[in-house]
C-alpha cells in the first residue's frame, strides 16, 4: 500500500468548528434564515415575517448563526441589518443546496 493511501504522512485538522458549523446548519428554521441571507440582508422583523415565526425566535437563531461567525450585523438607525458573514459561507451554502437538487 502506498503512504498516501495508508494514512502515514496526514495529520487530521481539529474539526471541532467544522463539526460546530454543520450542527448550527443543521437546525432547519437556521438554514432558511442562512438561505435568505444569501441573496441579500435582512431585518429581524423581516425574516421573522418571511418564515412565519416570532422576532424572539429568530433572535435566538441569529445570535448562535452570529457566535458561529457564520453571520454579521450591521446598525442603521435603530434597526440591526444582518448578512452573512463573508463569500465562504455563501458557497457553503450554495454547494449544499445544490448538491441537494442534484440527488
Amino acid at each position: 500500500m502506498s503512504e498516501e493511501g495508508s494514512g502515514k504522512g496526514y495529520e487530521v485538522p481539529n474539526m471541532n468548528y467544522v463539526v460546530s458549523i454543520f450542527k448550527i446548519m443543521s437546525d432547519e428554521t437556521r438554514l432558511s434564515i442562512l438561505w435568505l441571507l444569501s441573496r441579500n440582508e435582512w431585518c429581524v422583523h423581516d425574516i421573522a415575517h418571511a418564515l412565519g415565526t416570532s422576532v424572539s425566535n429568530i433572535s435566538h437563531h441569529l445570535r448562535l448563526l452570529r457566535a458561529s461567525r457564520l453571520v454579521k450585523s450591521r446598525r442603521e438607525g435603530q434597526r440591526v441589518y444582518y448578512s452573512l458573514d463573508d463569500e465562504h459561507v455563501v458557497r457553503l451554502l450554495d454547494e449544499a443546496f445544490q448538491h441537494a437538487q442534484h440527488g
